[in-house]
């Protein structure tokens, strides 16, 4: 089976759950009468329109290709940038920082991952960009709460462009005997969040009482976010199927603690240490 049949059926079971989560949603809002009822049903028809949207956008990127994909992931860090700036209190003397995180070193971030340059583009932002932006802020000579100033456009920065930026970095990934399956593993980390962020509202519309942050999200409870973290599904979470279980590593070939890490890090060859 080919890429594009995967891909097509996957597409196609997340747009029959949509179809029958629209349905239900739909029967919903005609039987619901209260106000609170009213409210919760509103918002979940929203969030069902949001992911439909979310759905047909990235199914034309995925059959556009790389490069598509990787432009809509840049397009989506640089207006959540621009939304975490216009909220951040800033400074005329803050100008050309933000010049630089938006022309600069946001373009570069993506263009190093459309071009597979691995070495440059997981060091660019917290290491160079980290350097640059104060450089560039204390040009203008305003010492007036510098390091706050600067800490919020490098965290900004690194929220959503870095981590944002390593979602299409799965597609560079070189599986060998298997070209191009770095789609599946994009499409299974958008599917995961996505359902996590469902069994999240599930779980807090149902059982929240606890809230996590009251005053920064309301909405978010302490039975939410554990309702949303463990149902995740069932074959990825267990290990995936039984061949991918042949295929694990014993653990000395990935050690799942500090001391095994530590204990296989000693037991090297001297000379291999700071290869």
């Amino acid at each position: 089976m080919s890429l594009t049949d995967k891909l097509f059926i996957l597409f196609g079971g997340i747009c029959a759950l949509l179809g029958i989560a629209s349905a239900i949603g739909f029967v919903l809002s005609r039987q619901v009468t209260s106000e609170n009822g009213r409210a919760t049903v509103d918002n979940l028809n929203a969030r069902i329109k949001a992911w439909w949207v979310m759905v047909a956008i990235f199914a034309v990127s995925f059959g556009l290709g790389r490069g598509v994909t990787v432009v809509l992931f840049a397009l989506t860090s640089f207006y959540t940038l621009r939304e975490f700036v216009s909220l951040t209190p800033t400074r005329g003397a803050d100008h050309l920082p933000l010049v630089a995180a938006f022309y600069l070193l946001l373009p570069l971030q993506y263009w190093l991952i459309w071009t597979d340059w691995y070495a440059l583009f997981t060091i660019l932002i917290p290491v160079y960009g980290f350097l640059l932006l104060p450089s560039l802020a204390a040009l203008k000579g305003d010492a007036g709460e510098f390091l706050l100033r600067v800490s919020r456009i490098q965290w900004g920065l690194m929220l959503t462009v870095y981590c944002i930026s390593h979602a299409p970095a799965l597609l560079t990934l070189d599986i060998p005997g298997r070209p191009r399956e770095g789609f599946l593993l994009l499409f299974f980390l958008i599917t995961v969040a996505q359902f996590s962020d469902v069994m999240q509202y599930v779980f807090g519309k149902l059982f929240g009482r606890t809230k996590v942050a009251p005053v920064i999200s309301p909405s978010k409870t302490v039975e939410g976010l554990i309702g949303g973290g463990p149902p995740l599904p069932p074959g990825p979470a267990s290990g995936g199927s039984p061949r991918s279980r042949r295929l694990k590593p014993p653990p000395w070939r990935s050690p799942s603690s500090p001391w095994a890490s530590s204990a296989a890090y000693r037991s090297r060859p001297s000379s291999a240490r700071w290869a």
